[in-house]
Parts: structure tokens; sequence; C-alpha cells
């Protein structure tokens, strides 16, 4: 199944499906920052996990292992709800690469 981005979503329709943002890749809608794992701070709670509004968090064999950023929208409430002392989640500035035009 191919995905959408949200630019290509048809303007004035209303999304029936629940879960839709799963054929969709909302990864584009953040704006200047995204959360880093850091995976030796991780205390395994799950909160990043529950608390992720789009599921962004990755999760093998029961275990939290970073962020797929193709659904992160950069909320950051995964930052904000880690309990652990040294955070497992760090919001940082995104750096985005621009394409290159022609120079004309």
């Amino acid at each position: 199944m191919r995905k959408e981005s949200w630019k290509e979503l048809t303007i004035g329709t209303i999304n029936l499906d629940a879960g839709n943002s799963v054929k969709n890749l909302t990864g584009t809608w953040r704006s200047g920052k995204k959360p880093e794992f850091i995976e030796e701070n991780c205390i395994q709670c799950f909160f990043c996990w529950l608390y992720c509004p789009h599921f962004a968090i990755l999760v093998k064999d029961g275990e939290v292992v970073g962020i797929n950023y193709d659904y992160c929208t950069g909320c950051g409430m995964c930052s904000v709800e880690c309990p652990s002392k040294e955070k497992a989640i760090v919001m940082v500035k995104e750096e985005i690469e621009l394409a290159e035009g022609s120079g004309k």
C-alpha cells in the first residue's frame, strides 16, 4: 500500500477509518524539533509508547528501541512523559536538507 503525506490528502474530506494515520506519513508535520532516543537512559516503562498519539515509538521483542520518523510529528509528548532521571527521549533541533535548485 502506498502511503500518502498530508500534503496529498484531498481538501475538505473526512477520514472515517479509525487509525487512518497508518495510511498517511504524518512525519512530514514536524517543524523544527524531533525526539532523539537515548537507549542507555531507557528504563522500559513504555510511557512514551502509551502517550504517543501517532504510535511512532518502535518496540521490538518487548523493548522500546527507537522512533519511527515516518509517523513522528515532533509533538514532544514522549519526551514530556519520560519518567527516567536522565531522559531517554529528548527533543533536538531537526536539520532539514533542502533540495538544490537549478540556480536560475
